[in-house]
């Protein structure tokens, strides 16, 4: 390898899979300096990026804290071969991943770490008052070149009563975040949003999305952004013609695309994508998937019952084929070109699991 060019030499190495560059370390120092490079990690997370997806199971059912991943870049989605990995977390909960690195939560203990490096790293510990609740996000500025925590808090909902009518307050919560590599906690004030589902949290353009809640009966659910450069929030338009509302399900990102999923009257999953960022006129609605989902009826209040999928889309891949996951239990595989759905079965049973798609890396913490 000494004979090659640098640059034959990286575009060689940055396409092999994480796990065999991480056992290459050890064949001599050379290789070791030109692995942990900075030319060479980032141009092959740049390749990851592009391939099939990782995806990350957090195993909750028989034992609890056991983690497996399944590479779909090195095999293609025809990969079904589970393997495990060693994350120095205990009782702790899986929030995002980005770039090759996961964000874990156990109560007030924030843990970082790459899974097939071995990196690890410890934040300072949050601090909530008595009563408080909030989300974690995890994500990565591509202008500063950070990788930043943000915790949004907010207080149980309280009631006030005026003329003997219960009068709820307005939405406030206090927003915090921490850069890795600081020390302290950083306040950015308070904000009229409450988020829900933070499974839906997902990571566009350096900005996070959530879904927030309504303030009242009335008013729809947002898509809502966080500005991991400038550190601002924004809201961001919803496709026409569909309501944000109760019905409604999680954000996902489908080949570099915010998409939203939305569960429609006929039981099944349109999932609308945004083709051009933050451009209200380019959401798509792409995918119209039915014909497999079983439904669920809710009913709340004597309210007349919506309808919702037990599905979800994971992620897709380069075939243009789509994962499904269904309640934490098992896989569909979707082909949109013919209309198919194929069960899609690990080697390994899973349960009552935890999930993330996943770009494995060689970044450090």
């Amino acid at each position: 390898m000494e004979r090659l060019p640098e640059d034959v030499v990286l575009e060689i190495l940055s396409r092999l899979p994480v796990t065999t560059l991480v056992l290459s370390k050890s064949v001599c120092r050379s290789w070791r300096s030109i692995i942990q490079s900075s030319l060479l990690v980032n141009k092959h997370l740049l390749h990851m990026a592009e391939n099939d997806p990782c995806i990350i199971f957090q195993i909750h059912r028989p034992i609890q804290d056991h983690y497996y991943f399944v590479d779909f870049a090195c095999y293609g989605e025809g990969n079904r071969s589970l393997k495990k990995i060693s994350v120095s977390t205990i009782h702790a909960r899986l929030v995002a991943s980005v770039n090759g690195l996961l964000c874990f939560c156990n109560y007030s203990v924030i843990h970082i770490c790459n899974p097939l490096t071995r990196d690890y790293v410890e934040l300072p510990m949050l601090s909530r008052c008595y009563g408080e609740l909030g989300i974690l996000g995890f994500g990565f500025s591509p202008m500063t070149r950070e990788y930043k925590v943000v915790e949004i808090v907010y207080r149980r909902k309280r009631f006030r009563f005026e003329s003997h009518l219960a009068v709820s307050y307005p939405f406030q919560s206090q927003v915090r975040i921490l850069t890795l590599g600081g020390s302290q906690w950083r306040s950015l004030g308070m904000i009229p949003y409450q988020f829900i589902r933070p499974q839906s949290q997902v990571t566009v353009n350096g900005r996070l999305h959530w879904i927030s809640h309504p303030g009242n009966v009335t008013v729809n659910n947002r898509i809502i952004s966080f500005d991991l450069t400038a550190e601002q929030f924004q809201e961001i338009p919803p496709p026409d013609n569909v309501t944000i509302d109760r019905r409604i399900f999680e954000l996902v990102v489908l080949r570099g695309h915010l998409c939203a999923a939305v569960s429609n009257i006929s039981c099944g999953l349109d999932i609308w994508v945004m083709k051009e960022y933050n451009v209200k006129e380019s959401w798509v609605k792409e995918y119209m998937i039915e014909g497999y989902l079983p439904v669920e009826f809710h009913s709340m209040n004597g309210r007349i019952p919506f309808f919702r999928s037990e599905f979800r889309a994971v992620c897709s891949f380069r075939s243009g084929k789509i994962l499904l996951e269904r309640r934490c239990k098992n896989f569909v595989l979707y082909d949109p070109v013919h209309g198919t759905f194929e069960d899609f079965v690990f080697e390994r049973a899973l349960n009552r699991f935890k999930m993330v798609a996943h770009v494995g890396s060689l970044v450090s913490i």
